[in-house]
């Protein structure tokens, strides 16, 4: 029994395999896009930097596509979008600086920052989905996934000037399309209302406008719902339907607070 699922599994090797490379890659490619290694600060070896990981993105290419003139023209092709993509992820950067109190330096939010860190790699990711290379987009957004709890489709579309505050929990779906200037706090689901399969080729996911806040926890789903520009979506909402541009949107409930009688015993209970 254990041969025959050895070889069963043996198919799955390469794919594991090309999971924790592109994993590592994605880290590497951050770190050379913002020179955080201090070892590649140099023209030198950046540009040997930038020749080592065109050539390893060619090689994961290749794995998935077995064809080598298809692994070095899409590779060539990332690379070429790259300052593109570095300058998104600059005015990315001076939102989160301008946007948020607590970060103290550029140095502190891309070191630290897992928002940033996410929306760096789905950027990226976004770019290799739109050269229609297959597995590596997603495994690259799930690796980041894993590490900062933010899950992003690489087919989702997402303007300039993009902010993550804090970002655990966050979902963006594959058809969600989202403007500029926009701010998301943790737990936000950008969601579809209905899963199945074949609903696969159809907009599931919102359209969220340019200028928009969503605070934590709210929930949006569908793909004809728009959330119109500059509105705020408030905490714990839940949404189906569109709402017009400049709209505040919150969730109320009552919080009662009263002296208790007897303290001893509203404490003496069991769970």
């Amino acid at each position: 029994m254990s041969r025959l699922i050895f070889e069963k599994n043996k198919k799955y090797f390469s794919i594991l395999t090309n999971k924790q490379a592109a994993s590592d890659w994605i880290d590497a490619l951050y770190a050379w896009l913002f020179a955080l290694d201090e070892a590649h600060r140099n023209a030198l070896s950046h540009l040997a930097k930038h020749d080592e990981l065109q050539q390893q993105l060619q090689v994961l290419i290749y794995s998935v596509t077995e064809h080598k003139e298809t692994a070095e023209e899409k590779a060539r092709a990332l690379f070429n979008q790259l300052e593109q993509v570095h300058s998104k992820l600059e005015e990315d950067l001076e939102t989160v600086l301008r946007c948020d109190p607590a970060a103290n330096s550029t140095d502190e939010v891309l070191l630290s920052y897992p928002g940033f860190f996410a929306t760096a790699a789905y950027r990226v990711a976004h770019e290799l989905w739109l050269l229609d290379i297959p597995v590596i987009p997603r495994i690259i957004t799930e690796s980041i996934h894993r590490k900062t709890g933010i899950d992003i489709h690489p087919a989702a579309t997402i303007g300039r000037r993009f902010f993550i505050d804090h970002g655990t929990g966050i979902v963006i779906g594959a058809t969600t399309q989202v403007g500029n200037d926009v701010k998301i706090y943790q737990g936000v689901t950008l969601g579809a209302l209905s899963v199945e399969k074949e609903m696969a080729k159809f907009k599931r996911h919102p359209t969220i406008e340019d200028g928009v806040v969503i605070y934590a926890n709210a929930t949006i789903l569908g793909g004809a719902t728009t959330i119109g520009n500059h509105s705020t979506i408030g905490g714990n909402v839940w949404l189906t339907n569109s709402v017009p541009p400049y709209s505040l949107v919150y969730h109320k409930s009552e919080v009662i607070v009263k002296e208790k009688s007897n303290p001893q015993r509203a404490i003496d209970f069991i769970i």
